[in-house]
């Protein structure tokens, strides 16, 4: 073990499953390249009505790329046409007399038009600048190849001459992307639809899920690049309607039950390489999901091992959330970062988080019974016990709506997690939803995430209409708005939102909001 995982399992104290380690292990898929070349040359432009105030427009044909000579200040931008993932070479000439001197480069890709306009200096937040996606290169020999050994996530790539020498110029030739996915395109269930708006959303969520889909699922190839048990869920829940990669759902699930805390609980998310390391985070939700996940992998395919090997993880993430009830039986609430849900500052996370565990709960004890552990009945307790609790304490009778928290706070986050926890009666269930789209509480959804979550709460109480409706407006709106892929924030009242600081280091292909694919699919919508 390395001394980084060393430090690692001593904050977390954090327990090995060996044999679950090398059962993933074992099914590490093999990648899939494909060489691209870009389509054109653009240049970005200040359009108020673009995008973070951004527009790419057509500069030049690629073609000529090989006959532009750049100096010292100069730059150029190529587009390659889609979103990319993948390692980039380009060859470069020099132009006058010999080089006397090295020729200094700064490199910039860019998954949307602002990161090719606003320098990355400007950069303020509080996660780690490292994360936007540039690097400042010396070529010493020309001419010559530069084959970058990172690998970026991006449509866009600006080449800046920082410096030559005044006696040469260069120019750019064979600029390639080696782009890299663990997802077979040929696999895709065919998809047919008579909307040529959902198609595109449908289109634009596979390529998602397809870019995000490495030697793990990824939440998103740009930002974080690891594996996140809520993208998890729900790019799994994408895959059963379109790639069919079960196996990468499967190795996905055992890393994160081979690297459970001394308590059993399981990491909110995994970093993978040099070797598999649990993060020191750890989400309410989140570890809720790894039982829902393992519920919806058994329900796809019915691989009765991986459920039996599973079970006594998933079965102890339910176990843990269940001791965080309060007398009232309500799960307690604090201020830390205890539980996701959404990113929205002023979201108060108990009464969707107790949702949360009525959801989990109804799909353990099918879990239960599927395995044949005595523990379904006492399941069938508990969730009757938190069923009657939300009623009880998070109720409220007077606004006919879900509270949370001790200022009993009305957000969007509450009503769709009880409504998809199916905590009321049918009628009533649809009724909360109806009431919900109506009086429109300030605490709304900011993300994809959520707004998933919104869509399938629709469809679950039958509201069909609105469900369609909703997610071409928003999904849509992000196609209008120039998505190759759908990003991880877009707050349409805010299109500039970053819960990080800055629209330039927010990922613009991210799992979580791939799922239009499966909505459309599995709903038949």
């Amino acid at each position: 073990m390395s001394d980084q995982a060393k430090f690692q399992a001593a904050q977390a104290t954090i327990v090995r499953n060996e044999r679950f380690i090398r059962i993933a292990d074992g099914l590490k898929p093999e990648l899939i390249s494909e060489e691209v070349e870009p389509t054109q040359l653009v240049k970005v432009e200040a359009d108020e009505t673009a995008m973070h105030g951004w527009r790419a427009v057509r500069d030049a044909e690629i073609e000529w790329l090989g006959s532009r000579e750049l100096g010292k200040g100069q730059s150029v931008i190529a587009d390659f046409g889609d979103h990319r993932v993948g390692y980039v070479s380009f060859e470069i000439k020099p132009v006058g007399s010999p080089p006397d001197a090295p020729l200094k480069l700064r490199l910039t890709f860019g998954e949307m038009p602002v990161e090719m306009a606003v320098p990355f200096s400007s950069y303020d937040g509080w996660i780690s600048s490292s994360w936007l996606q540039e690097e400042t290169i010396f070529v010493d020999v020309l001419p010559g190849k530069v084959s970058l050994p990172r690998r970026y996530s991006f449509r866009y790539m600006k080449i800046e001459v920082l410096d030559t020498s005044p006696k040469y110029r260069v120019s750019f030739f064979n600029l390639k992307c080696a782009t890299v996915t663990s997802a077979d395109r040929t696999s895709v269930i065919p998809f047919a639809h008579a909307d040529p708006l959902l198609r595109d959303i449908d289109r634009v969520s596979v390529k998602t899920l397809e870019d995000c889909m490495q030697d793990v699922f990824e939440d998103g190839p740009k930002r974080d690049r690891r594996l996140w048990l809520g993208d998890l869920r729900l790019q799994a829940l994408a895959n059963y309607a379109t790639f069919r990669t079960d196996a990468l759902v499967k190795r996905c699930l055992y890393l994160f039950a081979g690297v459970p805390d001394d308590r059993g609980q399981v990491s909110a998310n995994l970093f993978i390489a040099p070797e598999l390391i649990a993060d020191d985070t750890y989400l309410f939700d989140y570890s809720l999901f790894f039982t829902v996940t393992l519920y919806d992998y058994y329900d796809a395919t019915d691989d009765a091992d991986t459920l039996t090997d599973l079970w006594p993880t998933a079965r102890r993430q339910v176990e843990l959330a269940l001791e965080r009830l309060d007398e009232r039986g309500v799960v307690r609430d604090e201020p830390t970062w205890w539980s996701f849900i959404d990113w929205h500052e002023s979201l108060n996370k108990q009464a969707p988080s107790h949702a949360v565990l009525i959801y989990a709960l109804r799909r353990t004890i099918r879990l239960a019974e599927a395995v044949g552990c005595a523990s379904a009945e006492e399941f069938e307790r508990r969730l009757a016990d938190a069923e009657r609790a939300a009623m009880e304490s998070l109720w409220d009778s007077e606004q006919s709506f879900f509270v949370s928290g001790e200022g009993r706070q009305v957000s969007w986050a509450a009503q769709i997690w009880m409504a998809l926890a199916e905590v009321l009666p049918p009628d009533e269930n649809r009724a909360l939803m109806q009431r919900l789209l109506s009086a429109k509480p300030d605490i709304a959804p900011t993300t994809p995430y959520m707004y998933h979550h919104l869509v399938e709460a629709l469809l679950v109480v039958g509201l069909k209409d609105e469900a369609v409706h909703l997610m071409k407006r928003y999904w849509g709106g992000m196609l209008k708005n120039g998505a190759d892929t759908f990003w991880e924030l877009y707050d349409p009242g805010n299109p500039d939102f970053s819960p990080y600081g800055s629209p330039l280091i927010n990922s613009y292909c991210h799992a979580w909001s791939c799922t239009p694919t499966y909505l459309i699919r599995h709903y038949g919508l």
